[in-house]
């Protein structure tokens, strides 16, 4: 038994476990380390995507490709963008510096993703847009609650991971289902059917 627990503990010691602490004073940092991680962490599977939901946020309800979450007292919604993946479309966003926060994510920058992060004060509250990754985090936050809220957004964010072969068939299944057909709306049930006779004569 002895060598065992020695055995693990030189494993632990050898293999080295790193904890990271990171500045949460600063919007620009939490973006910064958080986004510049490599993480595959998911504990969320959705259609044709999955990502991780931090520890503190609960995952409520899901409707289409919009989750809604909620951590003390404030809720996030989740929008993920299955149809700008699949096409791979560019985001495109100019900062605007009329706002509280506003800073446009590029390549350049060290970014896996394009996107943007611009945070809108209106009457005491303020307004996160998130985008990163085809998804975006929509939260209304007081102003105690902005790095908090911008750690969990960012947290979501960067673990998002599509599943390309499941999009597809998503998106080739709606095309055959979304199909058009022409409905005569004010006709009245006899007009049509004497409309079908008139084509079989």
């Amino acid at each position: 038994m002895k060598k065992i627990i020695i055995c693990i503990l030189a494993l632990l010691f050898i293999t080295g476990c790193t904890i990271v602490r990171i500045n949460t004073s600063s919007i620009d940092t939490i973006v910064d380390v958080i986004l510049s991680k490599d993480n595959n962490l998911y504990n969320r599977v959705g259609r044709g995507y999955k990502y991780y939901v931090p520890r503190g946020v609960t995952y409520i309800d899901t409707n289409e490709n919009n989750d809604k979450l909620y951590s003390k007292g404030v809720y996030y919604y989740l929008y993920i963008d299955t149809i700008s993946y699949y096409q791979q479309i560019k985001t495109d966003y100019e900062e605007n510096n009329n706002l509280y926060y506003s800073r446009k994510l590029t390549k350049d920058e060290g970014f896996k993703y394009d996107g943007y992060l611009e945070i809108k004060e209106e009457d005491g509250l303020y307004y996160i847009n998130f985008f990163y990754n085809y998804a975006k985090i929509e939260v209304v936050v007081e102003k105690k609650d902005i790095n908090n809220a911008v750690l969990n957004s960012a947290y979501i964010l960067s673990t998002i991971q599509f599943n390309q072969d499941v999009i597809e068939l998503m998106i080739d299944y709606d095309d055959i289902s979304n199909r058009e057909e022409k409905y005569e709306t004010f006709k009245n049930k006899n007009e049509v059917e004497q409309d079908e006779l008139q084509v079989y004569e």
